[in-house]
């Protein structure tokens, strides 16, 4: 077993994201995918529509320079599952100065005819509850 092929997979993931590449995006994630995103709905959503249109249409976290990394990574591998979680921190240098957003991810792979994908992705904010930040 090659961990760093799990990570690897994620951080092209992770970066196809941010850099509006859908093609490695689909090469990297599940059509199968399932996901949460609490600030967008509380429901769950399916496949890769949404995503995908997010990519193609410069959403507002794909412009200027931007960075990110995994705080507090943990991997967990069961044969050809693998469940990656870790609190997301995203650093980004625009007119207003360097920002930072973090939220809790939970990420889980599988391994498909020889290649890591994703399958499922579950964030959560990075404070206590409740659901929206003190202000």
């Amino acid at each position: 077993m090659d961990e760093q092929d799990i990570w690897d997979t994620l951080d092209r993931h992770i970066k196809s994201i941010f850099t509006r590449d859908a093609k490695t995006y689909r090469e990297t994630t599940s059509d199968e995918l399932s996901l949460y995103e609490w600030w967008v709905t509380p429901h769950r959503q399916d496949g890769l529509d949404f995503h995908l249109f997010m990519i193609e249409n410069g959403w507002a976290g794909t412009a200027g320079a931007w960075r990110y990394d995994l705080l507090e990574p943990r991997l967990q591998v069961y044969g050809d599952a693998a469940i990656a979680s870790y609190t997301l921190m995203i650093s980004r240098a625009g007119e207003n100065g360097i920002t930072h957003e973090t939220h809790n991810e939970s990420r889980v792979l599988i391994k498909r005819n020889g290649r890591w994908e994703i399958v499922h992705v579950h964030k959560s904010p990075a404070w206590p509850a409740p659901y929206q930040p003190a202000s």
